[in-house]
C-alpha cells in the first residue's frame, strides 16, 4: 500500500523541480545577450529548435515515466513504450517542420551559408561536452545499474542520459553562439 501523503509530497516535489527548471531557463534567456531573432545564425536557430523540441516532448515523458508506480510495472510495460514512441514522434515532427521552415526562410533571406570556422569550433566543443555526459551515463547504466536495478529503471535511465547528452550538446552550442556573438 502506498501512503497518500507521501505520494502528494512526491508530486509536489516534482512540480517544484519543474518550476525551478523553467525559472532557470527563463533567467538564462533573459540574462543572455538579448539579441533579436534576425541576428541569430542559422545554426544557432537550429540549436534553439532542438532544445525546445526536447523540452516539449521528453520533459513530460520523463516527468510521467519517472514516477515509481510506472517504473515498477513488470516488463513489457507497453504503456510507457507507447508514451516514448509518441514523445519521439512529436519531437521528430517538431524538428522536421521547424528545420524545413528555417531552411526555407534562410534561403529567402540569403543567409544560408556553409559552416565557417566559428561554427566548426562551436560544434566540436558542444559534441565533446555531450560525449562526456553520454559516456558517464552509459557507464552508470551498463556497469552500475544492473547490480541494483532492472527493467524500466535501466531503460529510462539510458534514455534520460541520451536526452541529457543531446541537451548538453545543444545548450553548449547556444551558449557558445551567444558568448561569441
Amino acid at each position: 500500500m502506498s501512503n497518500p501523503d507521501a505520494e502528494a509530497a512526491k508530486l509536489m516535489c516534482e512540480r517544484v523541480l519543474m518550476l525551478n527548471f523553467l525559472d532557470m531557463m527563463s533567467d538564462f534567456l533573459y540574462n543572455s545577450n538579448c539579441r533579436m531573432e534576425e541576428e541569430m545564425s542559422y545554426r544557432e536557430k537550429l540549436a534553439w529548435l532542438s532544445l525546445t523540441a526536447m523540452a516539449l516532448t521528453f520533459g513530460p515523458y520523463f516527468a510521467f515515466a519517472g514516477r515509481s508506480a510506472e517504473m515498477d510495472k513488470p516488463m513489457p510495460n507497453l504503456h510507457l513504450l507507447w508514451l516514448f514512441a509518441i514523445a519521439a514522434g512529436v519531437q521528430m515532427a517538431i524538428q522536421g517542420i521547424g528545420r524545413l521552415w528555417l531552411r526555407h526562410k534562410e534561403q529567402l533571406e540569403g543567409n544560408l551559408q556553409p559552416p565557417d570556422e566559428r561554427d566548426r569550433v562551436i560544434e566540436y566543443r558542444s559534441v565533446r561536452a555531450a560525449y562526456g555526459v553520454l559516456i558517464a551515463g552509459m557507464i552508470l547504466v551498463g556497469c552500475v545499474m544492473p547490480f541494483n536495478s532492472s527493467g524500466w529503471r535501466i531503460i529510462n535511465t539510458a534514455l534520460a542520459m541520451i536526452v541529457a547528452a543531446e541537451v548538453v550538446h545543444y545548450a553548449t552550442a547556444v551558449f557558445s553562439y551567444r558568448r561569441y556573438a
